[in-house]
């Protein structure tokens, strides 16, 4: 395939997971990355105006091979991308927020936090994004990119004064990237975010950090080192073929479950996981 034909390809979704157009993307990095990088400048620059093109997903293609790809220029065009004001990024990008755009932002980091703390203290930002954002530095540990005391002492200083003590989600994440990073130092900054209504309970409850502290410092930290949720992104392909935008072929699927199947939907054999974790994983 020429450039402009896989381009083609990921500009908009048909249905039909374009598994050949990204295998060509990948295969012809160096080639594509302009592209791709054109592709993001464009979204960030015009993020209204692909509020009213249905189907376009040319920038989120762009932003997971960019990821795959550890694309540093990739980073500022992320972040601007995504501190837009209200609920438009996610509108554009759909799961991408809760699901991936931390470890996006990790693997085009370089390492480098400061675009990252940007925009956990853009108060302009949406709530969801800046908490994505925290994980993103979660992320940067696991994968040893940053020492676990640097983390901690940036979220320390969030804790006490770089947020606003209003309530929002980006409270919860933070306790919630406390809580992985193993919450020792932090136990009365997290108190104190719950005893000042700042925290979601129902997202991450105090029971869960006093879980952390029983479990201790080196448990938590080799768990989250295990936790896929935590790393880099490695393959455009696994992470996205089974989305729920996407198709299940009717060959693929045993008798009697249904014609589509979310990446998200319980796998319909039984076993209580979620189908890509399943039978989806084992049917590429």
């Amino acid at each position: 395939m020429k450039i402009q034909e896989i381009l083609d390809e990921l500009e908009l979704n048909t249905g039909t997971f374009p598994r050949q157009a990204l295998q060509q993307a990948i295969a012809r990095r160096k080639q594509i990355t302009p592209d791709l990088l054109n592709i993001l400048e464009y979204a960030e620059q015009n993020v209204q105006e692909l509020a009213h093109r249905e189907g376009y997903m040319a920038h989120i293609y762009a932003m997971y091979l960019l990821a795959q790809f550890r694309e540093k220029r990739a980073y500022p065009l992320i972040v601007r991308f995504f501190s837009a004001p209200g609920e438009i990024s996610l509108e554009l990008t759909g799961d991408v927020v809760t699901e991936g755009l931390g470890r996006i932002l990790a693997s085009v980091s370089g390492g480098d936090v400061g675009p990252m703390a940007s925009l956990i203290e853009n108060e302009r930002a949406n709530e969801y994004v800046r908490s994505a954002a925290l994980d993103g530095l979660v992320t940067l540990f696991a994968c040893g990119e940053k020492p676990r005391d640097e983390i901690v002492a940036y979220l320390q200083s969030l804790f006490r004064g770089k947020l606003a003590r209003d309530y929002s989600f980006v409270w919860s994440g933070l306790v919630h990237a406390s809580m992985r990073l193993y919450p020792g130092e932090l136990v009365e900054d997290i108190e104190r975010a719950f005893e000042d209504g700042l925290a979601q309970a129902g997202y991450v409850g105090f029971e869960s950090v006093e879980r952390a502290l029983a479990l201790g410092k080196q448990r938590m930290l080799r768990d989250l080192k295990e936790d896929r949720r935590y790393t880099f992104i490695e393959d455009t392909i696994e992470e996205m073929e089974w989305w729920a935008c996407f198709d299940t072929p009717a060959e693929q699927l045993l008798p009697g479950w249904p014609e589509k199947i979310g990446r998200n939907d319980p796998c319909p054999c039984g076993s209580g996981k979620k189908y890509k974790r399943c039978c989806g994983r084992k049917r590429r």
